[in-house]
């Protein structure tokens, strides 16, 4: 059966140079319980940094961190030395393990962006940073991430896939499933309509049964989709990813 998690539903944690809306993905199995992750995807940060901004060099600790940005660019700096402007179709992933140190800056342009949180499968692991160049606009699925091994171009430590669409408005759309793992389908940007749903901007869908159908774009979008072993060995040690209700 199909579950939708409703953009009102989500906490707001930061607002004003930096509004973050924090999506916790579990929400949408509705089991009451404490912890709001949807097996190891623990938070979809959804922000938007104003011109001007900077996010001082800070901490984190096993988190397995996608930066995936939609418009602007973020310029990067961290304790493994590297310094980088970080824009559409430009991925980065911080696999901060033991400890990485990171800061961001916003010199121009607003940026929107996701930072997505998985907890990796063993605590204190090798901190390590990735980034990785890919298509701006496919309208096709693009496999962005992927676990340790395997052939997607960014790794995490953990039996995790994500993969973004950029539809078009009125094209039909097929839903990966790969065996063994649960769908998450989150709305970046637009609007699509799933059987009898209607999924916005900061929605999301899962069926934890069957494979997700077809979608139609009821205009331009940017969806994301996660692909996720909800029963996976995880370190609930992480700076963010660790953080139950």
């Amino acid at each position: 059966m199909l579950q939708k998690l409703a953009a009102g539903n989500h906490a707001v944690p930061f607002r004003g140079p930096f509004t973050i809306t924090r999506v916790q993905p579990g929400d949408i199995l509705g089991d009451e319980t404490t912890d709001t992750a949807f097996g190891p995807l623990a938070i979809i940060d959804h922000a938007v940094m104003k011109k001007g901004l900077t996010i001082n060099m800070h901490q984190h600790k096993n988190d397995e961190i996608l930066s995936y940005i939609s418009s602007g660019v973020m310029h990067h700096r961290d304790s493994a030395g590297f310094e980088a402007p970080i824009a559409r179709g430009k991925l980065m992933l911080m696999n901060a393990g033991a400890g990485f140190w990171h800061e961001e800056k916003v010199k121009k342009d607003e940026v929107e962006m996701l930072q997505i949180f998985i907890r990796p499968n063993e605590t204190d692991l090798l901190p390590e940073i990735q980034f990785h160049n890919k298509p701006v606009d496919n309208e096709d699925w693009y496999v962005m991430v992927g676990p340790q091994g395997s052939e997607a171009p960014l790794y995490v430590r953990q039996h995790v896939y994500i993969l973004d669409a950029h539809p078009r408005a009125g094209e039909v759309v097929d839903v990966p499933a790969y065996t063994g793992l649960t769908p998450f389908l989150y709305v970046m940007n637009g609007e699509i309509t799933m059987q009898h749903l209607t999924i916005g901007k900061q929605e999301a869908v899962t069926d934890v049964v069957n494979p997700l159908p077809s979608f139609i774009a009821n205009e331009d979008a940017t969806i994301v989709l996660f692909l996720v072993d909800l029963n996976a060995p995880m370190s609930m040690d992480g700076t963010i990813s660790g953080w139950k209700n």
